[in-house]
């Protein structure tokens, strides 16, 4: 069971948030690929049948959004986020491929009340997205701006 709506002080060290799963189709991932990556083996799959992967994978610019977009609707982190400034050590370890299911798993690695703005703090997150095989396909830490409860 997940807590939901947390805040900076709710949370521990080795705390740990997954998510439910969100399907690629083929046309999802053709259809961001022409917005924002369209290479080749996004976009065209008889051209991505001749590439290194052999067929149709998605952006990994998509995994990104799409295994952050299941993490946050777990509900974790909704009134207390206040965005992020970066996210360290991305890596994306398996292509994802139409039909994949993914889930995000995280994990607090880091909680760092703020010296001076003493409202918030910062949040590390190590972040892994799997397929439905249990196949890491996707791993980062988020870091996360978020509010402490009021006093």
């Amino acid at each position: 069971m997940i807590r939901a709506n947390l805040f900076l002080d709710d949370m521990k060290v080795g705390e740990r948030f997954e998510s439910r799963g969100l399907t690629l189709t083929e046309a999802d991932i053709v259809a961001f690929a022409r917005e924002w990556d369209p290479q080749p083996f996004h976009i065209d799959a008889e051209a991505a049948s001749r590439s290194p992967f052999g067929g149709l994978i998605a952006s990994g610019i998509q995994t990104l959004a799409a295994g952050f977009r299941v993490l946050y609707q777990t509900g974790f982190l909704v009134d207390a986020s206040l965005g992020g400034p970066g996210i360290d050590d991305l890596r994306w370890t398996a292509p994802v491929r139409p039909g994949d299911t993914l889930r995000s798993a995280a994990s607090v690695q880091a909680i760092q009340p703020s010296r001076s703005k003493p409202d918030r703090g910062v949040l590390r997150l190590g972040v892994e997205v799997m397929n439905q095989r249990g196949e890491t396909v996707m791993t980062c830490t988020f870091i996360i701006l978020v509010r402490r409860r009021r006093e």
